[in-house]
């Protein structure tokens, strides 16, 4: 694994065990053909981390993998310290982790309140503390409780989404591409929706093809490349990193 080029700016030196730790995992979803290729990743507590890449890289496999949605051949996976390498999703969502994918994340015949009920079914008695968390984040959708969510623009559905996988109180949430089909003026919102969930105090881990926002925004990002690390470094090391520009930026890295 190759670093990007040293600057001012260097990532803290930690201590202590970390939220997720994905250890050299190989992963893949047919018998004997991997996507993942000895991919590694680190996230402390209150970190907001970027995956980026080259379509097919294995970003999204990888947050499949964290959220045991894909078979992990070798390697480990960690969250605070405990082994969850292939745990189903609701084991793993009581242990503390949160998954928005990138399409079909909310129930579109329900409302709001009930996709919000949905994501806390393991925890019902937290619904009013945890809906006062997320409405504190997502206004608007307090004030729309009962419409339902198959009315709602992608974008609005991406809030659903985000708020349903917050009422658990995770300690990470995975967002596989947040701005994915929305207008640029709705992509300014979700970047800014995804930074406020980390403010609160969410480590996030977020897949974007949207590199160069996705970077402005991170703490740390991660670019992979056939399945494993091709750079890594603080978000502004990546954004000024002439490799990381040459192949995969481009003029976005501008």
């Amino acid at each position: 694994m190759t670093d990007a080029a040293a600057t001012d700016e260097r990532p803290p030196v930690r201590e202590g065990t970390p939220v997720v730790l994905v250890d050299e995992v190989h992963a893949g979803y047919l018998p004997g053909v991997n996507i993942l290729n000895g991919a590694t990743l680190t996230a402390w507590d209150g970190e907001l981390i970027g995956i980026i890449g080259p379509n097919g890289a294995g970003k999204s496999t990888l947050l499949k993998a964290i959220f045991g949605q894909v078979k992990v051949r070798q390697g480990d996976i960690s969250l605070n310290g405990e082994k969850i390498t292939g745990l189903r999703a609701n084991k793993l969502v009581a242990k503390g982790v949160g998954f928005v994918p990138q399409n079909n994340n909310v129930f579109p015949s329900l409302t709001i309140a009930e996709n919000l009920q949905m994501g806390l079914f393991q925890r019902p008695k937290l619904y009013t503390e945890r809906l006062d968390f997320v409405t504190g984040i997502f206004t608007e959708l307090g004030k729309r409780l009962n419409q339902r969510a198959g009315s709602l623009s992608g974008g609005e559905r991406q809030m659903v989404a985000m708020s349903r996988a917050l009422m658990m109180d995770p300690a990470v949430i995975l967002l596989d591409e947040p701005s994915a089909g929305l207008s640029p003026a709705r992509q300014d919102d979700a970047f800014l929706r995804v930074s406020e969930i980390n403010k609160a105090g969410v480590t996030t881990i977020m897949v974007e093809q949207n590199a160069r926002r996705c970077l402005q925004i991170c703490d740390r990002g991660y670019v992979l490349d056939q399945g494993k690390d091709a750079y890594t470094g603080t978000g502004r090391e990546l954004l000024n990193d002439p490799k990381v520009i040459g192949l995969y930026l481009g003029t976005l890295g501008a």
